[in-house]
């Protein structure tokens, strides 16, 4: 037994500093990231979770400018931007995504600036690659519990409004007949999605965040019907992707080129894009006997009626 452990992990994994920070920010990131990442793919909004976190960039760099953890900057520029396109208008599908694009766009802007000037005030040539990418592995350990607080406060809204978020979700019409305050709900939840995806971008970086955020939530829909099914479904994949990938980042030290080591983020996204690719296998489909779409029908047809009448209960 001590031969294979000693296959899967390297020396001193266990006994890492590093390593156990990041297990436990992965590992709630990862839970959060799933939760909220369920919600993103029923409502549509997979690309208002990919426009928060490169918006979050404009924040990250900026709070490196500055001297302090990417971290705030990712989460202040976050909600700022759930604020502003609120103020735009998000009450039609077509209004949300205008206004993610304006807000989308001026942030962008930014974040070329500052970068810019990380690169050239500061002469801090790894900004850029610590902001985009990230690194589980540089996660202090003084700033674990901020994570953790952070991730239970975006979990905690999440299942706090369950109800009348799963309705307003998969059929905004009936959420509205029942009294369901859909744009009040829609505004709680993009809340959370920010919190979520400012964390995902401070672990694995502000380009890769998304994936975390939608692939696990995507893969657990084509396979699972029931929305608490789908939940647990997507917080393991998504947990499993994470942990894994810390393994095999840990372990990558020892590949080509020797004592580098490979990206964590790297070995995140390409298990969970490999998660997604196997929850669609044809075979995998007709046995469980699905006719309906992945993402939202799927737990649609399952879930509107019954969520309509606890709600209204």
């Amino acid at each position: 037994m001590s031969g294979i452990v000693s296959l899967v992990f390297a020396p001193g994994f266990f006994s890492s500093a590093p390593v156990r920070s990041a297990v436990v920010a992965g590992g709630v990131v990862a839970v959060v990231s799933a939760v909220v990442g369920v919600f993103t793919v029923m409502r549509g909004q997979s690309f208002a979770g990919h426009a928060l976190s490169d918006m979050g960039t404009t924040g990250g760099s900026g709070a490196f400018l500055v001297g302090v953890s990417p971290l705030w900057g990712f989460v202040t520029v976050s909600v700022a931007a759930v604020a502003a396109m609120e103020l735009i208008g998000i009450r039609r599908p077509r209004g949300r995504d205008v206004s993610t694009g304006i807000v989308f766009g001026a942030a962008l802007g930014l974040a070329a600036l500052f970068l810019y000037w990380d690169t050239t005030v500061r002469n801090a040539s790894g900004a850029a690659m610590t902001i985009l990418f990230g690194s589980l592995f540089t996660v202090s350990a003084s700033t674990v519990p901020v994570v953790v607080v952070l991730a239970s406060l975006s979990l905690a809204l999440v299942l706090a409004l369950f109800r009348p978020l799963l309705l307003s979700s998969v059929s905004p019409e009936l959420a509205a007949a029942r009294r369901v305050p859909v744009r009040l709900v829609g505004i709680a939840y993009l809340l959370a999605m920010a919190v979520a995806v400012s964390l995902s971008a401070y672990t694995i970086g502000a380009i890769l965040s998304t994936a975390l955020l939608v692939g696990p939530a995507a893969a657990a829909m084509r396979l699972t019907k029931s929305p608490w099914a789908t939940l647990l479904l997507a917080t393991l994949l998504g947990v499993a992707a994470t942990l894994v990938g810390i393994v095999l980042a840990y372990d990558s030290y020892d590949w080509p080129p020797a004592g580098h080591g490979w990206p964590v983020s790297f070995f995140v996204v390409t298990l969970v894009f490999t998660f997604y690719l196997l929850a669609g296998v044809p075979q995998l489909r007709r046995a469980r006997g699905d006719r309906l779409p992945a993402g939202r029908g799927a737990v649609e047809e399952s879930t509107i009626r019954g969520a309509g009448k606890r709600v209204e209960s």
